[in-house]
């Protein structure tokens, strides 16, 4: 089971960084730190850290070729698109890797 995550240009890896943290972003990580735990891979790349990346992977290429930055952030579930411009929930991704959401020992996100 693997999730990729293609994010639009963030300031670090994350996004959970500087004066203003984004909520959603906090959720994502969450969900990434879950699904860690539910032995699923996953693997974020940063569009202004790593772009390279998003040009080797002919599907998120293709995306950006077509609709532009507004197809970011991408969401790959087993190397096929499972959501564009916007990051599935926690609960969606379940679904899609056919598992079933942690109701106890979720992991929490630190902020610094």
């Amino acid at each position: 089971m693997k999730v990729e995550i293609f994010d639009p240009a963030m300031c670090c890896s994350s996004g959970l960084c500087g004066p203003g943290v984004d909520p959603l972003l906090v959720k994502v990580n969450e969900a990434v730190l879950c699904l860690q735990k539910q032995g699923v891979e996953v693997t974020r790349f940063n569009l202004a850290q790593q772009p390279h990346d998003f040009m080797a992977n002919s599907i998120v290429a293709d995306l950006l070729h077509k609709n532009g930055k507004k197809s970011l952030p991408a969401v790959l579930v087993n190397g096929e698109v499972f959501k564009t411009g916007e990051y599935p929930s926690y609960e969606d991704l379940c679904k899609a890797l056919g598992i079933d959401p942690l109701s106890k020992g979720r992991p929490m996100t630190l902020q610094g």
